[in-house]
């Protein structure tokens, strides 16, 4: 039986979201809600279902059995709260749009109480639920990337003094940690995907003149270096639109090892390998010599459209939850965005440092599935 599913918050991501599951097999969109009527009213004639006006009366509906919400606020985030606590506080399974939240305190609280309730808390983590990146966890599972060295990460979006016009929607203006609110939980999330929980974080900030010009006050640039609790080194280069990005497109992820290096390319669309070569092409400094590697192996997705990772991510939430999954094993859970925002705040508070090395807050331990793990 397909999971059934209320909506809550209808602007465009919201629709997106709607779209996926009608789409879905797994699940079953039987209710939408906007505090804005003439919005839930459009939206739910367009999708055939029922509209609500506000979150107390949808969490009356005892058929619905998660809640999805796709409220934004301040830095895409200030409006997730209230509606993903109270959806937890009745019992419900739970997926929010990234950030988890604006405010890192709130996103402690809404973890820890989806542990307590016992219901699934999952977050929009989409950049990582893609063919390619797909193939290169293979790469790693096989054993083709030997031990993490480092990773290199580029997110963003490509613009230039000639294209930028200053954001005064109120949930921009004046917020000058909003690109790192609204936007690193995707970077963050990706790199720790492939290589695991972060444990040092050193951020450079900065915003061009055309920004400063405009009393713009984002911190848009965005310069991260990182360590991971392997060893691995990373660094995450994020910016809004204050240059065009070079090789790899708007994003790319490059992940090296002892034996290969894999690079994924916007996200969705190729990923290329680069097995570590053997005794004749390996590089010697001696000689001046750089070396060349074997391959590359090219593997196209076949898909160019970003918004092709909304179905594929929410398909996994359904998925999780279908196959009673324990939640400490979700996809894309609750905890593992926090994990994106404790790393983000560490990066602030870097910066504010003056360029300071900051450890993250600790993440809520994990304790395992007693009904899986085996003596």
């Amino acid at each position: 039986m397909a999971l059934r599913v209320g909506l809550v918050g209808l602007r465009g991501i919201g629709v997106t979201h709607a779209s996926a599951y009608k789409n879905d097999p797994l699940g079953e969109l039987v209710a939408v809600c906007d505090v804005i009527r003439e919005r839930a009213d459009s939206v739910a004639e367009q999708f055939g279902v029922r509209a609500y006006y506000r979150l107390t009366d949808l969490l009356r509906n005892e058929e619905v059995d998660i809640i999805d919400v796709t409220t934004g606020g301040y830095e895409n985030g200030s409006w997730h709260f209230e509606p993903v606590m109270e959806a937890i506080e009745a019992g419900k399974h739970v997926l929010v749009e990234k950030p988890l939240s604006n405010d890192i305190r709130e996103a402690r609280q809404m973890v820890a109480r989806a542990t307590e309730k016992g219901v699934y808390l999952g977050c929009n983590l989409n950049h990582y639920f893609t063919p390619p990146a797909e193939r290169a966890r293979q790469y790693m599972d096989e054993g083709r990337v030997g031990e993490l060295v480092y990773c290199l990460h580029k997110m963003g979006f490509s613009a230039g003094e000639g294209t930028y016009q200053p954001n005064r929607n109120a949930r921009w203006w004046d917020l000058p940690y909003a690109h790192f609110k609204a936007f690193l939980s995707h970077p963050f999330s990706v790199m720790r995907h492939f290589c695991g929980d972060i444990t040092h974080v050193q951020a450079f900030v900065n915003r061009p003149g055309v920004r400063r010009t405009a009393r713009d006050v984002m911190l848009s640039t965005v310069s991260i270096h990182v360590r991971f609790a392997n060893d691995c080194v990373g660094y995450l280069l994020s910016q809004r639109g204050d240059a065009t990005y070079g090789l790899g497109g708007w994003w790319s992820l490059e992940v090296a090892g002892t034996r290969g290096t894999f690079c994924i390319e916007n996200c969705i669309e190729k990923v290329t390998f680069w097995p570590a070569p053997g005794t004749g092409e390996a590089g010697d400094p001696a000689k001046m010599s750089g070396g060349t590697s074997g391959g590359p192996e090219v593997t196209h997705s076949g898909i160019t459209d970003f918004s092709q990772t909304f179905p594929r991510r929410i398909h996994a939430f359904l998925e999780d939850i279908t196959n009673g999954v324990h939640p400490e094993n979700l996809r894309a859970s609750g905890r593992d965005a926090l994990a994106a925002l404790e790393y983000t705040w560490a990066a602030m508070e870097s910066y504010e440092l003056g360029g300071a090395l900051v450890r993250p807050h600790p993440l809520p331990p994990l304790h395992g599935d007693p009904r899986t793990m085996v003596d």
